[in-house]
């Protein structure tokens, strides 16, 4: 999140939002050019701003490697989904043909967990590699910190920088996949709490952590 680009971030405000446009207006058919072709603000690697968009570029890197449309979406299914058991993720498509993983993936709580015990379990799946050990250790890796919430991020995973080593997939409206590795644990909220109540949420996943270390 430190590719420079001028994308907001702001799901309120669609006068001045680039996530909105990208996801429901004018960028919708191809999210990632979209974001590719926002103008520099930063220089790159210098300043770290959350963008959707970044993430929709990688996903974008990802198609020039394993194709586009029903060869990506074959791709998560039998690398990642089927592997993992995860029968009710859908990953959703832009019409370029291009996996929206900035916001886009639909599962129950059950195969939410099952990604994260992947991630808890360094890679491993009923003793298949699916992703490299060292590929998931990055995920535990604060590079850059978010100063308003005093919380870090590596690559695609948030990291709270507490005492059980959590980490964290940031899903809409504090939707997250929490993997506390001190603790042997993942746990897994879908809700809707708005920006302005994120610190509660936080301490209740702290309250979370705190009674499954003393139980």
């Amino acid at each position: 999140m430190r590719d420079g680009l001028d994308f907001f971030e702001d799901y309120v405000d669609g006068e001045t939002s680039h996530v909105i446009e990208m996801l429901f207006a004018g960028g919708k058919d191809d999210m990632a050019g979209f974001a590719a072709n926002r103008p520099f603000k930063y220089a790159p690697d210098t300043v770290f701003n959350y963008s959707s968009g970044t993430t929709n570029i990688i996903s974008r890197i990802v198609a020039d490697q394993v194709g586009y449309g029903d060869a990506y979406r074959h791709a998560l299914q039998q690398r990642l989904f089927e592997p993992l058991g995860m029968n009710s993720a859908k990953a959703t498509f832009d019409a370029s043909g291009v996996f929206v993983a900035s916001s886009y993936v639909y599962a129950t709580a059950e195969d939410f967990a099952r990604f994260g015990l992947l991630y808890l379990r360094g890679g491993l799946w009923d003793k298949q590699r699916i992703v490299s050990e060292a590929w998931t250790h990055t995920a535990q890796i604060p590079l850059s910190m978010d100063e308003v919430a005093g919380t870090y991020y590596g690559w695609q995973w948030w990291i709270t920088g507490d005492q059980y080593g959590t980490y964290w997939a940031s899903g809409y409206e504090g939707q997250m996949i929490s993997i506390a590795p001190a603790l042997d644990a993942v746990v897994v909220r879908l809700g809707k709490t708005s920006e302005a109540n994120y610190p509660e949420l936080r301490a209740w996943r702290s309250q979370v952590l705190n009674v499954l270390a003393n139980s």
